[in-house]
């Protein structure tokens, strides 16, 4: 009996997240459109810790746009010639002027690295007045348009803040079972459509490609707002979105991530990083949360093997909603359909690195990136 009414409500879950959840899981709807922007002066910012391999990649790409773009690169104690690397690129395809390597300062007291090498750039690309600015990974490499898709969106709505979830390495196994999972775990938090709504109190951001207007973060008091901040671009959405800003977040198949994940180890300690400062700390949310990704992602796949005609019956079609949404995202990765059916698999992985994350931050070593540990317990 038990279990029957376990599953029952496992299907209630799925009708909700299926058809009013803001249809996070229809992919082609959050897409950004091609487009032809008004004429603006764009400077991106670019924090770069440890990036030789990949900064020269990310730099050339922007300095090859569409439409001009100047590049700040801050280096942030980089110890293998990051800057050296940037600079290299610049010249590679004679585009040194627009391209600007700072030396980061040491770290400030109250900041994490990264938005601390952030703030640096933003504060000598405000020297220019620029229109827009673009905060962006080492690690990412935009494709021929995107700026411009960036800027037409932006001048389309009004947008103070215009983000695109790029797209993430998919090539070794651990990457296809469990990266398009991450994405659609994102976006089931923070539906595109709920993001762009400005009666909606729900705000979300991707990191790796931010537009934002400076007069966006002037009303917010500057980047200093979100300053010790481990999930900065969801923050800064917040931030910007509660001050009266419009944002707007989507998909693009023309910008993506080149630092792959070739392990489970891997992809496991970039999730963990961050998962439990997601819940705020708080031993009561993860709990919620553990019961809640066995109640929504494991419990259809039990009833189906229940024993019980209804209980199966029901278990069977919370699976078809589950696998049914999550279609869209393996297809979007360009994978075959059945890696659809390996979401309750991926879901018991993520549950496990949201436990570690807890375990990690009870224990006082809180998240380590580049040599650097950040959400640690006082």
């Amino acid at each position: 009996m038990l279990l029957l009414v376990l599953a029952a409500l496992s299907l209630v879950i799925w009708l909700y997240l299926f058809f009013a959840r803001g249809d996070y899981w229809r992919v082609r709807r959050s897409l950004i459109q091609h487009g032809d922007p008004l004429p603006a002066h764009v400077i991106a910012v670019i924090p770069a810790r440890d990036e030789a391999e990949h900064i020269g990649r990310a730099v050339q790409s922007l300095l090859q746009q569409s439409v001009r773009v100047h590049v700040i690169v801050v280096d942030d104690a980089s110890s293998d010639r990051t800057a050296d690397a940037a600079r290299r690129a610049a010249e590679t395809i004679q585009a040194a002027e627009r391209l600007q390597v700072l030396t980061g300062k040491p770290l400030s007291s109250g900041w994490t690295g990264k938005l601390w090498a952030v703030s640096q750039g933003i504060e000598e690309a405000l020297k220019s007045d620029p229109d827009y600015l673009l905060l962006t990974d080492a690690d990412i490499m935009h494709g021929p348009s995107s700026v411009a898709d960036l800027l037409a969106q932006a001048q389309r709505e009004n947008t103070d803040l215009t983000s695109l979830m790029v797209k993430l390495a998919c090539g070794s196994v651990a990457e296809k079972l469990l990266i398009p999972a991450f994405v659609f775990f994102f976006l089931q938090l923070y539906p595109p459509a709920w993001i762009r709504d400005t009666k909606a109190q729900t705000a979300g951001a991707a990191g790796g490609c931010m537009l934002v207007r400076p007069l966006a973060l002037e009303r917010i008091s500057g980047i200093a707002a979100i300053r010790n901040e481990v999930i900065d671009d969801c923050a800064l959405a917040r931030a910007i979105k509660r001050s009266g800003g419009h944002i707007w977040m989507g998909l693009t198949n023309d910008a993506h991530s080149i630092r792959p994940y070739e392990s489970f180890g891997e992809i496991g300690r970039m999730i963990s990083r961050s998962a439990f400062n997601q819940l705020r700390h708080s031993t009561l949310l993860l709990i919620a949360t553990i019961l809640g990704l066995l109640l929504t992602y494991v419990l259809p796949v039990a009833a189906l093997f229940s024993g019980n005609f209804v209980t199966a019956l029901l278990g069977l079609a919370a699976c078809l909603l589950m696998t049914i949404s999550y279609l869209p995202m393996v297809r979007f990765y360009e994978r075959s359909a059945l890696w659809a059916l390996t979401l309750p698999v991926t879901a018991v992985f993520y549950l496990a690195a949201t436990v570690h994350s807890a375990l990690r931050y009870w224990t006082g070593r809180g998240g380590a990136w580049k040599g650097r540990t950040q959400d640690i317990r006082e």
